[in-house]
């Protein structure tokens, strides 16, 4: 039932942005209801954003379409994301990359996306409560990093993470506005980046919420 409601929310964002047949295959993969909170099954399929706890949201589909594509649209090995949130992200990526790896601050979200990885009996996404500015080291290089939250600038410790000739997809801040910014990594630094549309994301927050 849902992998018709999810082509169907595919179709709909596919009239806004054309996308790659990997990042189609994926979306269409996954049972989104299954990360939104119960009172908004009903719109799960909607492509809007949806509130959980904690004053954070689950971005709609047509910003983790956008995002996906412009981060890795052919996919990869390892992936890092920062703001785990729901984990509707992490397991859309989940399916174009070998591992990914998801930092989340909140410690009731991390929760509650581990129940969802656990129950789907998914294998290859690595979560752990940290402030997502650190990065996580330990499984550096990563082949792509994306921001799920809005940014004003992107950490050493971030662009240290990044394999060279790797993408890091971040929502930024700039003259009031947040832009989707996608930056290259070469000769151990970053370009000046591109911007990629308008959106709207919670900001980065340091520290971790227990």
């Amino acid at each position: 039932m849902y992998k018709r409601l999810a082509k169907k929310m595919c179709d709909e964002i596919q009239e806004r942005l054309p996308l790659s047949p990997k990042v189609v295959e994926a979306m269409s993969s996954v049972n989104r209801e299954i990360f939104v909170p119960p009172a908004f099954a009903h719109l799960s399929y909607q492509i809007n954003a949806l509130p959980m706890v904690d004053s954070q949201w689950i971005s709609s589909p047509l910003t983790v379409a956008q995002v996906t594509e412009y981060l890795a649209p052919n996919g990869g090995d390892s992936v890092l994301e920062i703001g785990c949130g729901s984990g509707y992200q992490a397991m859309v990526l989940s399916k174009m990359f070998r591992r990914v790896f998801s930092i989340e601050r909140i410690d009731k979200l991390l929760c509650e996306a581990k129940d969802r990885f656990r129950a789907l009996q998914v294998h290859n996404i690595f979560v752990k409560l940290d402030d997502g500015q650190r990065g996580w080291a330990e499984y550096a290089p990563f082949d792509a990093i994306l921001f799920s939250a809005c940014a004003r600038e992107i950490p050493q410790a971030i662009i240290n993470q990044l394999e060279d000739g790797g993408v890091i997809v971040a929502p930024m801040f700039e003259g009031g506005r947040q832009i989707i910014k996608r930056f290259r990594k070469s000769r151990g630094g970053l370009d000046k980046g591109e911007s990629l549309g308008e959106c709207l994301f919670v900001d980065v927050q340091n520290g971790i919420m227990r």
